[in-house]
């Protein structure tokens, strides 16, 4: 697991942090924006839960930096209650961490791609990177253009249009991540169109 930031242009959502966590095996991936430090134990301990709630495994090991956001007594104290054996790369060698470090490089150099295609502005980087960490087995039939138009065709809220115009930012399974112009905010919906066709659903079981 790793750490990047501070982003110098804080995102959409008020972030400035992206935690990455990676399985050592599959090297599926899982990303977390932080709007400072202090909230990466309380993302790991979230995302610890679901991971052996989801696949009815402990996590045995976990490799990180010597950052204080992963070096601390949180952390030594959860690991000592759960038997968990927290390894760190040596200071300034960060090709020790390499699984880690490659999966960020990956995600930056992919999101820059996605950028430069969108034309969206830099407060965008998180659900870029978001957008490009959802990797899981391709099933092309439903991938879609980041930062492509599209029209929502469901009302998001009770008494609120049937109909609005967005821009598709990404996937939050089975949603998909629309950021809404007029009201400079992003919603998660499932029924949505672009540029003259109705996007096709996804199925659950393709994701992770």
């Amino acid at each position: 697991m790793d750490l990047f930031g501070p982003v110098n242009v804080k995102s959409i959502m008020g972030d400035k942090y992206c935690l990455v966590v990676t399985d050592d095996y599959s090297r599926f991936s899982w990303v977390s924006f932080l709007k400072t430090k202090d909230g990466t134990f309380d993302s790991l301990m979230a995302l610890f839960k679901k991971i052996e709630n989801l696949y009815q495994r402990r996590i045995k090991r976990i490799r990180s930096d010597n950052g204080t956001e992963f070096k601390n007594n949180k952390m030594k104290e959860f690991c000592v209650e759960r038997g968990i054996l927290h390894e760190f790369s040596a200071p300034y060698t960060s090709q020790q961490n390499g699984v880690a470090e490659r999966k960020n490089r990956t995600l930056i150099e992919t999101a820059r791609t996605m950028f430069a295609d969108s034309k969206l502005p830099i407060n965008f980087w998180a659900e870029v990177v978001s957008a490009a960490c959802y990797n899981h087995k391709p099933n092309l039939k439903y991938l879609e253009p980041f930062g492509s138009p599209c029209t929502v065709l469901e009302p998001y809220e009770k008494f609120g249009p049937k109909c609005i115009e967005g821009i598709f930012v990404g996937y939050s399974s089975p949603s998909r991540r629309v950021f809404v112009p007029c009201e400079k905010r992003i919603i998660e919906v499932v029924n949505v169109e672009r540029q003259g066709y109705t996007m096709p659903p996804q199925n659950p079981g393709d994701s992770w």
